[in-house]
């Protein structure tokens, strides 16, 4: 008689019986092998010596939420990966994780980044604005003595608190001095060198060498000693002076006075910066919150609106010129090669991918070089004498050849794959109906098309409309007026962005943030409209 059958198909195996007690989900596991476990056990302490590591600064920084979060993450990590449950989110956190570190917290970060006034001369607090003015305004204090410095720490090099190891060239002294004043050292604790007269070694100090010293330059820069007759402050890394401070704060008005002219700046917290009576601002400022006053730059203030809206305009016409130019060019070839009439297809769309094989930086620099006014291959080939990149609509044409030149092997690629799809059976009922190329081109083949290909002209003008490299690589966003060298004729938002962030001119973080936000919110908007539309046509001839 038969083995009595669990199931259809199914067959019990003498001796293979799950054991008393055990889940249905234990018995589907496959067990664990030594190197999955040994491989497991790695990145747990992996994640566990990261999560140790990044502890420090947030306890330091007393930034009890970032710890909590740092806490609670970690501990659902081991809690999920040392189980045997929940297989579908073994998988998806790694993902998750990713997504949150390298596109949520980035963008959240340039959202607010947005509504401060972030950039050169208000990066950090308003203690560190207080500390950058007074140390700007030190001047040397006539007949004082100049010291010979050596850079020495308490502790570690890299991390110690810095102190100033001086030696009077003049009476042999030796001091120390760090934020907390100056004081007297033991001549006998010290080793000073004959030769330069700077202290080499010193009881209690580790004394850094001149790498170790350059690394913490700014921090050497800044500390300031001080003195009943002002303070010292390095000049080098070798040489120290005692100067006093011609501007100091004064806490009780909260404001910035000069000694030497009397002037005075107090401060302003909604602009993060020391005005005077006149409006003058003092360089140096702190970061603080603008709300939206950024916004209303980007939309209001001429200096920053005409520039902007001239550039969106152009941003446009660029996209959709590069997406419209490589679309109709790319079709028109695919057409061209669709007919059955055509004898040698197979070469022809070899060389005609050419340009899409190609590495498009390394292409973009090789146009731009053929647009040489005096030595390039267009002028010198067709006679020219065209200043291609130096006038503002000759730059653009030249931006838009090149982009039609990298980009219609793409379109000729998806518009072949798409005229494939399209059954000549519908073609060639409207030539028996009567209707010319022309109107069967126009009523069936370019309608499904367009439903077939809507997505990618979204996709290539979404990509277009941020198309940093071909603005980069080839005009550098010129020419540029006379009297406003961060704004070109041929620039992007992108790269006018890019110009505001990290240009020569000085670094507009929050203000480029804001412009970040405008460019995604136009891209999105399009991209949203247009899908709305290619849903319709999809609806229409479905």
């Amino acid at each position: 008689m038969s083995a009595p059958l669990s199931g259809p198909g199914s067959r019990r195996t003498p001796g293979r019986e799950p054991a008393p007690g055990t889940s249905r989900t234990a018995r589907n596991h496959a067990p664990i092998t030594a190197t999955g476990l040994v491989v497991k056990v790695v990145l747990l302490g992996l994640v566990a010596g990261i999560a140790i590591w990044a502890a420090f600064p947030l306890v330091e920084a007393e930034h009890w939420i970032g710890l909590a979060v740092l806490v609670a993450t970690t501990v659902a990590l081991f809690y999920l990966y040392l189980g045997r449950r929940h297989i579908p989110a073994k998988y998806l956190v790694p993902g998750t994780l990713f997504l949150v570190a390298f596109q949520i917290l980035p963008v959240l970060f340039t959202a607010s980044t947005a509504f401060t006034n972030y950039g050169d001369g208000h990066r950090g607090s308003k203690a560190d604005a207080v500390v950058a003015i007074q140390t700007s305004s030190v001047k040397q204090v006539p007949g004082s003595t100049e010291y010979a410095l050596t850079i020495a720490t308490k502790g570690d090099p890299a991390t110690g608190a810095l102190v100033f190891l001086l030696s009077d060239p003049k009476s042999k002294e030796v001091f120390a001095g760090d934020a907390g004043g100056l004081r007297p050292l033991d001549a006998g604790a010290v080793t000073v060198s004959s030769l330069s007269g700077r202290i080499t070694a010193a009881d209690g100090y580790t004394v850094l060498n001149i790498g170790q010293a350059s690394s913490r330059s700014d921090a050497v820069t800044a500390l300031i000693v001080p003195t009943d007759a002002g303070a010292i402050r390095s000049n080098g890394l070798t040489r120290a002076y005692e100067g006093k401070a011609a501007r100091a704060y004064d806490a009780g008005c909260d404001c910035v006075t000069d000694s030497e002219s009397g002037r005075t700046w107090t401060a302003d917290e909604k602009v993060g910066s020391f005005v005077a009576a006149d409006g003058e601002r003092l360089t140096q400022g702190w970061k603080v919150n603008v709300g939206l006053e950024n916004f209303g730059a980007v939309l209001t203030d001429p200096n920053i609106s005409g520039p902007f809206f001239g550039t969106l305009a152009w941003n446009f016409a660029f996209a959709i010129g590069s997406t419209g130019l490589t679309f109709l060019l790319g079709m028109a070839i695919a057409l061209a090669l669709h007919s059955h009439r055509m004898r040698g297809t197979n070469v022809y769309r070899v060389l005609l991918i050419l340009p899409y094989a190609m590495p498009s930086f390394a292409m973009l620099l090789v146009w731009r070089d053929m647009f040489n006014t005096d030595f390039g291959l267009l002028n010198n080939l067709f006679g020219l004498d065209v200043d291609w990149f130096g006038g503002t609509w000759s730059a653009r044409i030249a931006v838009l050849l090149v982009q039609l030149w990298l980009g219609y092997p793409y379109m000729f690629l998806v518009a072949t794959g798409a005229l494939q799809a399209i059954p000549r059976e519908l073609t060639e009922a409207t030539s028996v109906d009567g209707a010319s190329p022309w109107q069967s081109f126009r009523a069936v083949t370019l309608p499904l098309l367009l439903v077939a290909l809507s997505p990618l002209l979204i996709a290539s003008f979404a990509f277009n409309f941020n198309n940093v490299n071909a603005i980069l690589f080839t005009t550098e966003g010129g020419p540029f007026a006379p009297d406003n060298p961060r704004n070109g004729a041929t620039d992007l938002l992108i790269t006018y962005t890019y110009r505001l962030a990290f240009g020569a001119q000085g670094a507009e973080y929050g203000l480029a943030a804001t412009v970040s936000i405008f460019i995604f919110a136009i891209v999105a908007t399009v991209s949203a409209i247009s899908f709305r539309r290619t849903r319709k046509q999809e609806e229409v001839y479905s």
